[in-house]
């Protein structure tokens, strides 16, 4: 039977070893071992330690009281740090940092406040005496000047010596005198009857914790009342102002002004424990020995961890009336105060036009229909459910007004779609904003596939304005979470209905949204949470501008060139990764229609991946995210011929009948060797379309564009997003080119392609044979004609050779 471990490890305690008495007859091959495992979780110290259990506004008025705060009486002060090794060297420069702001606050002056500084460890340690300095300034130098000395913690020794010998250069107990321990309080003997002894003589101890201090200890050492006495160094501006208001309670300091305030707040102070848990049994022999069997069992071993555990505390400080007090900003503004008399207002962005919130924005004037879809699915949560609620109403709030010729209706989805107010049904915009409190969340599976499809059929109902032409429909989508069904099919329907889509959501749906909408400018994503509310404004810009549609149904083999070379550079390789992004998706990417490669170029040609790699358009959007950066110098030349002899074949996906394309990005260095390479290209039926990016337009870029002048000149790599309607126009112009089978050469091995009737055969050379020359023929076998031929349905036959067909072949 297993005992329950103690959960609380002894003081100090960070391992324990694992001892098993062994008394076994057993044979001498059979080896036992004992493992014992510790497992100690880490703790950053930059952890909170304390914590103030107030809004954040009041917390940055403690913060701006605490440097306002000023001590002009005559007292004495003396700081008393801890440099032992359980402290730290990192720890005792931030009891130096907190010494140094507690003296911004002092008068220091020899007829006023005195200042004067120990540090102990094994020993204490005289660094400067009370009477040394007589201004601010010096008294800081001095304590920027103390050196870390380790040791052991002796506060004992400490507070003994200052009991037998005074404050150093003090005034003899003739002014009020305040001793500050800034300590871990893990001191090695008593420190209880030193420090009543301390504070019988009428000395204010002050126990300021730094790291991971031990509490107990910080309240036997200071003063009462003890929630006026303890402190926490790490946090600077609060211990000061913890100090300072005690000090005020006294009549030595003063406020920051007449009408500032020190009050207790709730507060918790948080210690570091070691604890034991039970990590699991092993196998273990115990027992008495037998002579015919080893006794075997089962032990427990445990794992150590460090935690920290809070503790209940009351915290007093120092507030003062700050300017947001008041309540300045209008129409639901939030006041952001900056010191105590100063502050902006953030605005809900229908009112961002006047100070203090006092006037609207935003307009939303282009005549539309706009149905929000909310996810309200058990994987969005209520929270994110409720997030999405506020922000359509403060999207109608921001730029519905009455004139607007906008109309807006809002539908929910989980497994079903539900319209719950349907578009155009309100007019006033009061009216809708209530109507949405009625929108209930549900829970349940993420089917936005199934939404969209409801949404083409039913979303908009029979929500005509009567007389007039209907205008643009669009569909918002707004969702965190990936859906549990497919979108692809459901989102081409909704577009076919000539619905526009445009999707608000998180980071990590963003190829999702993309895939759904049909392009990256549709989308719009946020990193956090509270951002989603800041994308007011895009998408009341997306909303009224009509998008241009692209030839998403047209056959083409296309090839994206990047230049990836070092005068790109990666973070604008990275804009050339998503402004083609944006252009794929305006393709219907499949085996049937348009196949998309991309090839990359920097000290040598890469292809990323081929145009028979990737089946879906989803599968290329990603592998464009991935295509890597190669740096170095760029050829762009060298990166032509490689897509002719490399990627535009037959072997490595291209289609004979079928359109080609290279659309090359580049920002023009590099490109002098280009022009005959492109001319190859061109030559052999291949369009190419140069993008030429910078401020000034290369001379090798115009040599490269040739006779057609097939280049986009671009001033910056952050205005690609711009040129993209235009290059799309120019690749469905060169589409409606007549194609000419055989060019490119769909024949391997030099074998000649010879057009037949709308089709094409293969001529191969000796020792090869195959629809295009592609199989080797073995000594002794090699048929006699080595030509294909038509097969009359369009196909191509040769010797053992299957019936062929090419996709957008004439014959197909």
């Amino acid at each position: 039977m297993i005992n329950r471990p103690e959960l609380q490890a002894p003081a100090g305690t960070h391992g324990q070893k694992c001892k098993h008495q062994f008394s076994i007859n057993m044979p001498s091959f059979l080896l036992l071992g004992a493992i014992c495992i510790f497992l100690f979780s880490r703790v950053p110290p930059c952890l909170p330690l304390q914590k103030v259990h107030v809004s954040k506004e009041t917390i940055g008025k403690i913060s701006a009281a605490s440097k306002m705060m000023w001590c002009s009486a005559a007292m004495d002060i003396l700081f008393l740090l801890d440099g032992s090794h359980s402290v730290g060297k990192g720890s005792f420069e931030r009891s130096k940092h907190f010494a140094i702001t507690v003296c911004d606050a002092l008068d220091i002056s020899p007829e006023k406040v005195r200042v004067g500084a120990f540090q102990f460890g094994s020993m204490p340690h005289l660094e400067f005496p009370l009477d040394s300095f007589s201004t601010r300034q010096e008294v800081k130098a001095q304590i920027k000047r103390m050196v870390f000395n380790g040791g052991r913690t002796e506060t004992g020794l400490a507070l003994r010596h200052l009991l037998r010998r005074g404050f150093p250069g003090g005034r003899n107990g003739s002014v009020p005198q305040s001793l500050v321990i800034v300590t871990d309080g893990k001191s090695q003997g008593q420190v209880a009857l030193l420090a009543k002894q301390l504070k019988e003589k009428g000395i204010i101890v002050f126990a300021v914790g730094i790291r991971f201090p031990r509490w107990a200890e910080l309240r036997t050492l200071a003063s009462e009342p003890q929630e006026q006495h303890v402190l926490l160094a790490e946090q600077v501006e609060d211990a000061t102002n913890g100090l300072l208001s005690t000090l005020t309670s006294s009549a030595l300091c003063s406020p920051a002004a007449p009408d500032c305030r020190a009050q207790a707040h709730p507060c918790a102070h948080r210690t570091l424990e070691t604890i034991r848990e039970l990590a699991g049994t092993a196998p273990c022999w115990r027992g008495a020995p037998r002579a015919d069997a080893v006794l075997a069992t089962r032990c427990p071993f445990y794992s150590w961890k460090r935690v920290l555990l809070s503790h209940p505390a009351t915290c007093y400080r120092t507030t003062c009336p700050g300017a947001c007090d008041s309540h300045p900003c209008q129409n639901g503004g939030t006041c952001i105060p900056e010191g105590l008399d100063r502050y902006h207002c953030l605005c809900p962005l229908a009112f961002g036009g006047e100070a203090n919130c006092a006037a609207p924005k935003l307009s939303l004037e282009c005549r539309i229909d706009v149905l929000f879809l909310l996810d309200r699915s058990s994987s969005t949560a209520l929270e994110g459910f409720l997030r999405a609620k506020a922000f359509v109403k403060r999207f109608v709030q921001a730029v519905l007004s009455e004139d607007s010729r906008a109309r807006v209706g809002v539908a929910g989805y989980s497994r079903e779609l539900v319209v719950a107010v349907p578009v155009g049904e309100y007019q006033d915009m009061p009216d809708l904003v209530r109507s949405l409190d009625g929108i209930a969340f549900s829970g349940g599976p993420t089917f936005t596939g199934s939404a969209l499809r409801q949404v083409a059929e039913r979303g908009f109902g029979s929500a005509a304005r009567p007389g007039q032409a209907r205008p643009q429909r669009v569909v918002v989508l707004l969702t965190e979470s990936p859906s549990q069904d497919e979108v692809a099919g459901p989102a081409s329907r909704v577009r076919a209905h000539d619905l526009l889509l445009l999707a608000l959501g998180s980071e990590a749906v963003r190829a999702e949204l993309e895939e759904i909408t049909g392009s990256p400018r549709h989308v719009m994503v946020y990193a956090e949470p509270q951002d989603l509310f800041s994308k007011v404004p895009e998408l009341q810009e997306k909303l009224c501008v009509r998008p241009r549609s692209g030839c998403q149904a047209q056959s083409v083999d296309l090839i994206f060139l990047l230049d990836a070379s070092a005068s790109v550079g990666p973070e604008n390789f990275a804009q050339m990764q998503s402004f083609v992004r944006s252009c794929a998706l305006q393709f219907d990417v499949n085996p049937d229609v348009t196949q998309v490669g991309l090839v990359v170029y920097g000290g040598w040609a890469q292809t990323a991946f081929g145009l028979d790699a990737h089946l879906t358009r989803a599968a290329v959007l990603r592998a464009m995210s991935q295509a890597p950066y190669l740096g170095g110098v760029g050829s762009a030349g060298m990166a032509l011929l490689h897509i002719y002899d490399k990627v535009m074949t037959v072997q490595r996906g291209a289609r004979p009948g079928v359109l080609k394309v290279v659309v090359m990005v580049t920002g023009g260095r590099g490109a002098e060797d280009a022009a005959a390479p492109a001319q190859k290209l061109r030559s052999s039926g291949i369009s190419v379309l140069v993008v030429g990016v910078g401020p000034v337009l290369r001379d090798a870029l115009r040599r490269l564009a040739g006779p057609q002048h097939a280049l986009i000149h671009v001033a910056a790599y952050s205005d690609l997003q711009y040129h993209q309607d235009a290059l799309i126009e120019w690749i469905c112009r060169e589409a409606k080119r007549p194609v000419n089978l055989c060019m490119p050469s769909p024949c391997m091995h030099e074998g000649i392609c010879v057009l037949r009737r709308g089709s094409y055969l293969c001529k191969c050379r000796d020792g090869w044979e195959g629809p295009h020359c592609e199989n080797r023929v073995l000594r002794g076998d090699a048929p006699k004609a080595r030509g294909s031929r038509q097969d009359p349905a369009g196909g191509l036959h040769t010797p053992g050779s299957q019936h062929l067909q090419w996709p957008g072949h004439p014959g197909s």
